[in-house]
């Protein structure tokens, strides 16, 4: 007896301490993850107390942020000879084919005419203008080749009759397409007259939908060697459209010009440093991708880390309290200004390999790469706003867009439904009596042009007054619109806002709302840390007391 009495107890014991071990391997595993997630939250300045953990990440945004904006600087400007190249082309061509062009084009074409002489004018103009191009032209511009040329189109109905004194109309709505092609040798001989004199080119005016002459040059941009880039090879398409589809006396000609920057094909450029200079830029280029390149593999890094740190946390609340995690607290994990950084070292990192090749003038894909670097630029330096929001006096501008953003989304939802509305009807009745409410795109962009108080007395003046029923219908479609957007949606829009930020304001008074996570790292004092204020640092500068107990969360 008295030995089962002796085992009995000896059993107790061992499972006493069994609990006592757990329990104090539970405590331990709690006070690692306190310490690893009070580590994970702090701010650089912070790490660096704690842990002396430099922190690169830091320096190496700052350091990214001063190449990329160079950069971007360097690709603008070789862009902007580009932009600018293009653009003094089109209006040269404008200036040199279309006859009588004023240098002002007419709404959304360059000019009209009005008569069937001007009409055959104006087409035997940019026959002949294309003839002695290399005898007119003050640019470097040239044909093609010589199997290419001038391509005219006429599209006109099969067949019809009008007689508008009667009221009668016979015609046949099919279209035909007859098409004729001058080459440059052609137009020289004897041959380019009895191609000019031929039936083709007799048009029936009632017929004729449109006349399109297209035709391709060749060009060669000098200006970039004075910047010291090696120059590019261009190629126009160009297209002169005489539009009649209205058939209302006035034919409008649409001057097109479609530019293709391509490699040139054999260059000998003597006495320049153009090529040294390209080095140069390339080996910068090569830095840029190789920084992004180290930013992204930190920020990836600690994505993956702070995923695993969640899982911790998620599994030791499960096992300790019994109750999983809040959504809120989970996101608490996912850092999204990592994801913005990653998002812009990818776009710079591609960008940057765009903009080597078109360098070395192996590629010539300019919007694309500008895409790229513009936004991945535009996306580095709103990632220093995170650095900002460190110090409180900043952070209020973060957190106020945080938690307004989804209040914004909801009204804008409700809101947009009004607008749609209004531009539908603006659409429908305004349409044929104000040009600025002649196609959706138009009506939405002066619709919100009102809503900023842009150019109202031109929409109000604008409207003719052919009906007066339009006109009064104007006016109260107008005044209610302004009055509805800018005293009342647009007042509420930044309530909303003003409301956000008087919480955010009384929070950072008052305390923010605990969560499980703020709960559960409340009580967890950091007396491993270093206590040492005296940082090599700039931004490790010292504190005041009241902030170092805050804990800021992503």
């Amino acid at each position: 007896m008295a030995l089962f009495l002796l085992g009995e107890e000896l059993s107790i014991t061992n499972v006493f301490h069994k609990n006592m071990m757990a329990q104090s391997d539970l405590d331990l595993k709690e006070t690692a993850l306190k310490e690893d997630l009070k580590f994970y939250f702090m701010n650089p300045c912070e790490k660096y107390r704690a842990r002396r953990q430099i922190p690169w990440k830091l320096a190496l945004q700052i350091l990214k942020i001063l190449m990329v904006t160079t950069q971007l600087v360097f690709f603008g400007l070789s862009n902007q000879l580009v932009v600018s190249f293009k653009e003094e082309n089109t209006i040269a061509f404008k200036h040199l084919f279309l006859k009588g062009y004023s240098g002002t084009d007419e709404d959304d074409y360059s000019c009209s005419i009005y008569t069937q002489q001007d009409a055959y004018d104006s087409i035997f103009y940019v026959i002949n203008q294309y003839r002695h191009l290399k005898n007119i032209s003050l640019g470097t511009l040239g044909y093609e080749h010589e199997e290419s040329g001038l391509k005219i189109c006429k599209q006109q109905y099969k067949r019809g009759t009008m007689l508008p004194s009667n009221d009668t109309l016979d015609i046949d709505v099919s279209t035909e397409t007859e098409c004729i092609l001058l080459k440059p040798k052609e137009l020289i001989g004897k041959k380019a007259e009895l191609k000019l004199n031929s039936s083709f080119f007799n048009l029936e005016f009632y017929r004729l939908i449109q006349v399109e002459i297209s035709f391709k040059l060749k060009g060669i941009a000098l200006q970039t060697i004075h910047a010291r880039e090696l120059p590019d090879c261009y190629a126009f398409q160009n297209t002169i459209t005489f539009n009649n589809r209205a058939h209302s006396g006035k034919i409008k000609i649409y001057f097109d010009s479609d530019t293709d920057i391509q490699e040139c094909k054999d260059w000998h450029i003597f006495n320049s440093v153009l090529q040294k200079n390209t080095q140069y830029i390339l080996v910068f280029d090569g830095f840029v991708i190789l920084s992004c390149l180290a930013s992204l593999i930190l920020c990836t890094r600690s994505l993956v880390l702070a995923w695993r740190l969640q899982k911790r946390f998620v599994t030791f609340f499960l096992e300790k309290y019994k109750r999983c995690v809040c959504y809120a607290d989970r996101l608490e994990f996912l850092n999204g200004w990592y994801v913005l950084v990653i998002i812009s070292d990818v776009m710079t990192i591609i960008g940057s390999i765009l903009k080597m090749e078109i360098k070395a003038k192996n590629l010539t894909s300019y919007d694309v790469c500008s895409i790229l670097l513009g936004t991945s630029t535009l996306f580095v330096w709103v990632g220093v706003i995170r650095y900002l929001g460190y110090f409180q006096t900043y952070n209020v501008l973060i957190l106020t867009m945080q938690a307004s953003l989804p209040k914004v989304l909801r009204f804008c939802c409700c809101a947009g439904m009004i607008y749609l509305g209004y531009t539908f009807c603006g659409w429908i009745v305004l349409g044929p009596y104000h040009e600025k409410f002649e196609d959706l795109n138009t009506v939405a962009e002066c619709l919100f042009s009102l809503v900023n108080g842009d150019d109202m007395f031109a929409t109000f003046a604008q409207i003719q007054q052919k009906s007066s029923l339009v006109w009064m219908f104007s006016r109260l479609y107008l005044y209610s619109f302004i009055s509805l957007f800018i005293y009342m949606i647009l007042s509420l829009f930044i309530a909303l806002i003003t409301d956000s930020y008087d919480t955010i304001k009384k929070y950072q008074q008052s305390g923010f709302p605990v969560t499980d996570l703020h709960e559960f790292l409340k009580d967890h004092s950091s007396a491993g840390y270093r206590k040492d204020r005296t940082f090599p640092f700039i931004c490790c500068c010292r504190r005041q007391e009241s902030d170092d107990n805050l804990i800021l969360i992503n």
